[in-house]
């Protein structure tokens, strides 16, 4: 995938760009059955790149129905583990032959700077697909210990239909994360995108079918979450449903499968990541840079963010200094300048969101070092500037609640027992980092904070091979690994008398 284009040569491929909005069901882009469609507007801009099919019940009811039949059908769930791995290698070699239409969608439909959703999203899209194709064919089943008399096998089976719900900051990638293992271990899926950032589930689904998925195995239902997505929910036909977004609408969607089914529900949901740097950190200028792309990558709309930077009194002062000083380059561009670091949030409600929080941290008496102001106005489009405070206590709002935009909330400590206890002060329970020069303490904290993924001396490391998840109402389950699959099979105890 090409990264030398530039502004000027991306600006003429957005203008030549088609773009469908229409649902795909069994093989198929359709209108929406009720006919209704939303706009599809780009917050670079705020232009209107397209009307996309606003799904409901009834399309809802058509693609579960379609799922059903092709998973009993077993057209892809009967297949061997080693042809579902060649066809899922094939889909992602169609996403990095098509890597800059893809990149280009999600650059236009929700705002992050083409360089990343080249690089990032496409290329860790694909690689997820590939990853989990690759895996399927390695991944043995048990055999219990038995008398001589009996054999007792444990075995994985797909679980059936399964409904995917993304998110809009990642919508490839995330999608992909879901998709890889779920289609990997034969099951039907039913993706909903986010109504915020649709455009790259809907052209990914029918590259899934040149690939060689049976049509009807992949469906796509744009639309909104109280409409479609509750469908889904509710669905007495869906087996499994995943999910990647707010903790507010995981908690509904866990009751919408008691309402229903019981269908197995797994949830990605918020977070409020600490970031500790103790005074004995190896690299302050190392740490504050990590510090503020942490909280800048992706304009702050990363549920992973290190949002609650905890900072030991001692070093305080001139990490702020120096996160300042970074701040500079994480400045709002356009997002088709392959310079842009950090691009347009999502939409106008996100930025209302975002500058809310601002004006809270003041009025609760936090002290805005730097930015907390709109960029670009004139320009149509949604931009804000990284945004630093320091005197934050974890009892203030944004300390407390999830922001999902680049505002970082600075909180001073002394000593490790007291940064632990404020980190694991919080409803969430993602990610930490944590910079200490001390491998006994690295690892004490490490070990005490209540959290999924920890990293020492770096933040938002780790790859395919390590499980992406977290505690308490971070969620449950686990994207990435082999740990992914448990949540897309289910385990049969199967015992014979000889």
């Amino acid at each position: 995938m090409s990264t030398v284009l530039t502004m000027q040569d991306w600006q003429t491929k957005a203008a030549n760009l088609k773009i469908n909005g229409q649902a795909y069901i069994n093989g198929k882009y359709q209108a929406a059955a009720e006919g209704q469609t939303f706009d599809c507007i780009s917050p670079i801009d705020g232009r209107l790149l397209t009307k996309v099919a606003s799904c409901s019940d009834a399309d809802a009811q058509q693609a579960v129905a379609v799922s059903r039949a092709t998973f009993e059908s077993g057209v892809w769930a009967k297949q061997s583990p080693v042809h579902r791995k060649q066809v899922m290698i094939r889909f992602a070699e169609l996403l990095e032959h098509h890597g800059e239409e893809l990149a280009l969608l999600e650059t236009l439909d929700m705002g992050k700077p083409i360089r990343y959703s080249l690089t990032v999203d496409v290329a860790n899209a694909a690689r997820a697909l590939r990853w989990s194709g690759e895996a399927i064919d390695k991944i043995y089943d048990e055999v219990a210990p038995t008398p001589d008399n009996e054999i007792g096998m444990i075995t994985r089976e797909p679980v059936g239909v399964v409904a995917a719900i993304v998110p809009w900051n990642f919508p490839l990638l995330m999608a992909c994360w879901k998709l890889g293992p779920a289609l990997a271990a034969g099951n039907s899926v039913v993706l909903k995108p986010s109504e915020k950032s649709p455009l790259t589930a809907i052209r990914m689904a029918a590259l899934a079918v040149e690939a060689g998925i049976p049509a009807g195995v992949l469906n796509v239902l744009p639309g909104f979450g109280h409409t479609v997505g509750k469908a889904l929910a509710l669905h007495m036909d869906v087996d499994t449903l995943v999910f990647t977004g707010s903790t507010k609408i995981a908690k509904q969607l866990m009751i919408y499968a008691g309402e229903s089914n019981m269908k197995r529900v797994w949830l990605e949901a918020g977070g409020k990541s600490p970031h500790i740097i103790f005074n004995d950190a190896p690299d302050l200028a190392q740490a504050a840079a990590a510090a503020a792309a942490a909280i800048a990558f992706n304009q702050g709309e990363v549920c992973t963010a290190g949002s609650r930077l905890l900072v030991e009194s001692g070093v305080k002062d001139q990490v702020i200094a120096l996160i300042k000083q970074e701040f500079a380059s994480w400045q709002p561009g356009h997002p088709l300048d392959p310079n842009t670091h950090s691009g347009a949030v999502v939409d106008k409600q996100q930025l209302d969101t975002i500058l809310g929080y601002i004006a809270a941290g003041k009025e609760e008496g936090a002290e805005l070092v730097s930015g907390g102001e709109q960029h670009m106005a004139s320009s149509g489009g949604v931009y804000v500037a990284p945004t630093l405070f320091s005197g934050v206590n974890n009892d203030m709002r944004i300390a407390k609640e999830e922001i999902f935009g680049p505002v970082l909330s600075v909180i001073s400590f002394d000593g490790m027992e007291e940064a632990i206890a404020i980190a694991n002060d919080s409803i969430y329970g993602l990610a930490a980092g944590v910079w200490t020069t001390d491998l006994s303490k690295a690892h004490q904290t490490a070990k005490r904070l209540r959290a999924g993924m920890v990293w020492i001396n770096h933040y938002d490391g780790g790859d395919m091979t390590a499980p992406f998840g977290g505690y308490k109402q971070s969620g449950n389950g686990r994207d990435k690994s082999l740990h992914a699959f448990d949540k897309y099979t289910e385990i049969k105890a199967t015992w014979i008398a000889l």
